[in-house]
């Protein structure tokens, strides 16, 4: 079970399910309603069926540089990824549809994940992409207001970009570069900048300015790791990617307080379980 585990990063799943929760309120749905848990499902299916087939297409790379990943040690057949990935792409998609997602909006996603996994590695600007796959993740489970939650999967879109194309000079040993250094950094700053923004303008609440705080905090430990470069990259990303549930409060502050509080109070967590099954 656990060479799975890995290979569908489940450590960064909660990240899914607090997007989807976070979209979902924003466009007036409740936590009582039934079909929240469904579309949480549908977004489940998506990403893990996504990071499975990353890994099998992949497979030729990690052979050479990662052959310690579940497919290239021969803990997971390289058929039965491609199988049980396409399957949990096509079951997630299906639910999501009959749970009242936009059709449009999920066969983009679906689309975005298998343009991403495939192509990747051959092309730089895919981290873009990857940041859309987040994005439209939102939309997805905001398909009855998409406009309204909008805003807030932008900022998240943007933040992703900026963890991805960190993410890439993990493995470089190295300093990063001042130019992708800059970029990076002006991303993930991107959903402080746009939510303290709109908390000035609506005149935020106390705990509205403590969660901004929390991300400002998370921002900057984030940075501190990245400037020393080589293997603090890593520690870097896996903070950022446990700091997707920070964004996320961020984005539901002004609909639940409690909601919000509970996501940054994941964030730790998540972080924690990145020592047992790696985030990348």
């Amino acid at each position: 079970m656990r060479p799975w585990l890995h290979l569908a990063r489940i450590s960064n799943l909660p990240t899914v399910w607090t997007n989807v929760t976070a979209a979902w309120l924003l466009t007036g749905g409740t936590l009582t309603d039934p079909r929240l848990y469904w579309l949480i499902l549908a977004g489940s299916l998506l990403y893990t069926g996504g990071m499975i087939l990353n890994d099998a297409a992949d497979v030729k790379f990690d052979r050479e540089h990662r052959k310690e990943r579940p497919i290239p040690s021969g803990q997971v057949s390289l058929n039965t990824a491609w199988i049980v990935s396409i399957a949990m792409l096509i079951v997630g998609a299906t639910l999501a549809t009959w749970f009242g997602a936009n059709p449009r909006i999920t066969a983009i996603l679906v689309a975005a994940i298998v343009f991403y996994d495939l192509y990747h590695k051959q092309w730089a600007g895919s981290v873009i992409i990857m940041g859309a796959c987040r994005m439209l993740l939102y939309l997805m489970a905001a398909s009855a207001a998409p406009a309204a939650a909008l805003p807030a999967a932008a900022a998240l879109g943007c933040y992703v970009v900026g963890i991805t194309i960190a993410a890439r000079l993990e493995h470089k040993n190295g300093a990063l570069p001042a130019a992708s250094s800059m970029l990076a950094l002006a991303l993930l700053y991107t959903p402080g900048i746009v939510f303290a923004m709109r908390f000035a303008s609506a005149g935020g609440y106390p705990m509205q300015l403590v969660i901004l705080a929390a991300f400002a905090i998370l921002i900057a430990y984030a940075t501190q790791m990245l400037r020393k470069g080589g293997p603090a990259i890593g520690q870097a990303v896996g903070t950022l990617l446990a700091g997707i549930a920070i964004v996320d409060a961020l984005a539901v502050s002004s609909v639940s307080t409690t909601v919000a509080l509970g996501f940054v109070a994941l964030a730790p967590v998540l972080r924690l379980w990145q020592r047992w099954v790696a985030a990348t």
